[in-house]
């Protein structure tokens, strides 16, 4: 199964032409995971490869406008551009993110009398109250919904932080489970963890010949994880003739935040596979990055040093930094400084640094088998 990450938008607070604001698709298994939808997203989508209807998911870090702004826009165009002879076969896109997401959408969508082809729901994080100051918080009553739903809106789960895991399940399913975990903002934010199930191990073809069976219907049952009884009446466990469980994949996106709360996001980063971690201003400007809830390329790799993850991928650039494709002699604020402070940072720890441009393709292979 493939499974790879594109960039849509890198920058930081409001789309420029050469940056547009967050947002990223996580595609596998024929679906598209969007991750932040900024201003301007859907425009974004048009230039890219991916196809904006094969959307199934959306998670959004935290309510700020450079993260959020698209949606509603997103999700009408896509309408749009569907044939209404198929709407009873359209999934439900489920979408994922802080409290008050809800409220913003159904307001969004009714005032402006927008009509959709297809059922969404929104699935609403609780925050806990230490995830940004005090006046960064949102009361129940601005966040309370109000008036009628969407005629597409369907029932969401209200998600509460599992404290005993500090983290929150979104959802699990046959090839993968997410979850979300609390970051420090100026309003509450947080990261996802996307984590693919381990795939069984290759089959001991040897030892199935030892034992009389020949390939066929068995040899899937037990690389399913099924038992099977052979004709001599013996009960032969699956465990007795595959290899080792091949990891799954993980991929690990963060919001903007200037440190990671609890210890559930680091237990539950360990070993990424890819994560994705802003980098609004260079480590020279730490202090003025930490004082509006942002993060530096050392503090980023700090993070990913933690996480032991196998590469770090920076984005969410103040608008300052231009991609390095469009730098010309002269011009300050080099981008490629950012990459070359976290590499410093993580100096003989093997993690790969990358600088995310728009319309940049990470591909995620599949892992190997492990080695006995």
């Amino acid at each position: 199964m493939s499974m790879d990450l594109t960039f849509l938008g890198t920058g930081s607070a409001y789309p420029s032409p050469h940056r547009g604001a967050s947002a990223a698709v996580l595609r596998t298994n024929g679906e598209c995971w969007l991750f932040d939808c900024g201003e301007g997203t859907q425009t974004q989508l048009m230039k890219s490869q991916l196809r904006a209807g094969r959307i199934t998911k959306v998670f959004i870090s935290h309510l700020h406008g450079d993260h959020l702004f698209g949606l509603p826009g997103l999700l009408c165009t896509v309408s749009l551009n569907i044939s209404p002879d198929v709407q009873q076969s359209l999934k439900c896109v489920d979408i994922y993110g802080p409290r008050g997401l809800r409220k913003f959408l159904r307001v969004t969508l009714g005032l402006t009398g927008s009509q959709l082809l297809f059922p969404y729901a929104v699935h609403e994080l609780e925050p806990t109250s230490d995830q940004c100051p005090e006046e960064g918080q949102l009361s129940l009553e601005m966040t309370e919904e109000s008036g009628p739903p969407h005629p597409q809106e369907q029932p969401g789960r209200t998600i509460s932080l599992d404290v005993s895991s500090d983290c929150y399940l979104l959802f699990q399913d046959s090839k993968f489970v997410v979850k979300a975990f609390r970051l420090f903002h100026r309003i509450p934010s947080f990261g996802f963890c996307i984590q693919e199930h381990d795939r069984p191990g290759r089959l001991k073809t040897e030892r199935l010949k030892e034992l009389g069976l020949k390939p066929g219907p068995l040899y899937g049952r037990l690389k399913a994880g099924e038992s099977v009884v052979l004709e001599s009446g013996r009960v032969l466990h699956p465990t007795e003739v595959l290899e080792a469980d091949i990891p799954g994949r993980k991929v690990c996106v963060f919001g903007d935040c200037s440190s990671v709360l609890g210890e559930g996001a680091f237990r539950l980063c360990d070993g990424a596979d890819v994560l994705v971690h802003e980098a609004t201003l260079g480590d020279e400007h730490r202090e003025k990055a930490v004082e509006h809830g942002h993060s530096t390329p050392e503090m980023a790799a700090a993070v990913a040093r933690t996480c032991c993850a196998q590469r770090l991928v920076l984005y969410h650039f103040s608008q300052r930094y231009k991609p390095g494709s469009l730098l010309k002699e002269g011009d300050e604020d080099n981008v490629s400084e950012l990459k070359n402070q976290a590499e410093q940072a993580l100096q003989g720890r093997g993690v790969e640094v990358t600088l995310a441009e728009d319309f940049m393709t990470i591909p995620i292979p599949l892992k190997r088998q492990p080695t006995s």
